[in-house]
């Protein structure tokens, strides 16, 4: 059995990577997967903290990096393989630094990417549908030019890099999941930050919200990631982003079809610890920590 912890939405929280590093020390996982936004929240300003987080520009360089190889030589051979995405909270500006870790062997980067876990393969993909925040580098179109109310377009709001436009307007989600599709989804396992869409794992903290008298939908994950596991029912999904929906909903798992849904989110102050084996994610445990 592959032993496997699943992470997500630590937002540069100290405290946080911290309990995370010191369980991988006492368990030792063979592979851990990260879910996006592993980064303090954009706009922090420099040298600035918060309840234990660090300056978002400088946190993967000065914390990340030097935290997880001390890790490496404390274990040696027994060092995990780390599985990261970023999220919607995250600059991509500090992709660069994130790669900069791949390259040191200390993580690896799978957005967009495939890579061999023993029999099963692993995908990346941090982009999330349209929000109302500002920061649009890790945004699109969920399945059409169609947002939500109270949303900002994909072609609005902030990116840290320039991005043609063009490629913003006429890109979205569903189309970019068609090239993860394997031939045979069985043995596939994919690592969103997005939830999927009317499920257990996206229900957002909106009931009895309006805009201009128009109700706003309590489910906010993407209809493209919710289509693309129905219809090709891959082995195992892992999700963050809303932090709240576990609160609301009692469930931090749900199943669309064969497929199991994971999620690593969550709205306290703890870190919130998905364990399972990559054989068998149907009887993952979840702890609050």
């Amino acid at each position: 059995m592959t032993k496997c912890f699943f992470v997500s939405d630590l937002h540069g929280r100290v405290s946080r990577y911290e309990t995370l590093l010191h369980r991988i020390r006492i368990d030792g996982p063979e592979v851990v997967f990260v879910g996006g936004d592993l980064l303090p929240p954009f706009g922090l300003g420099a040298g600035s903290e918060e309840d234990g987080e660090v300056n978002a520009g400088g946190f993967v360089p000065s914390y990340l990096h030097p935290q997880l190889s001390k890790l490496r030589a404390e274990l040696g051979a027994n060092y995990p393989r780390i599985l990261v995405i970023m999220g919607n909270d995250d600059s991509r500006a500090e992709e660069f630094a994130i790669e900069q870790a791949a390259d040191a062997g200390l993580l690896e980067y799978i957005h967009k990417k495939r890579v061999a876990i023993g029999e099963h393969f692993a995908s990346g993909y941090s982009y999330i549908p349209p929000t109302p925040f500002a920061l649009k580098d890790w945004e699109k179109y969920d399945v059409s030019r169609f947002i939500d109310p109270g949303c900002i377009s994909p072609e609005a709001g902030t990116r840290t890099l320039p991005t043609d436009l063009r490629s913003i307007r006429f890109s979205t989600i569903a189309d970019d999941l068609r090239s993860l599709k394997a031939n045979s989804m069985e043995r596939e396992v994919f690592l969103f930050h997005a939830p999927p869409y009317r499920t257990a794992l996206d229900r957002a903290a909106l009931d009895g919200h309006s805009i201009d008298h128009v109700p706003l939908d309590v489910h906010v994950g993407s209809i493209a990631i919710s289509r693309f596991i129905t219809e090709s029912q891959p082995h195992l999904t892992m999700h963050g982003h809303v932090h709240e929906s576990a609160s609301i909903t009692g469930e931090w798992q749900d199943r669309l079809g064969r497929t199991v849904c994971l999620s690593g989110a969550h709205d306290g102050p703890e870190l919130s610890l998905v364990r399972f084996d990559l054989e068998d994610p149907s009887k993952a445990t979840r702890e609050l920590i």
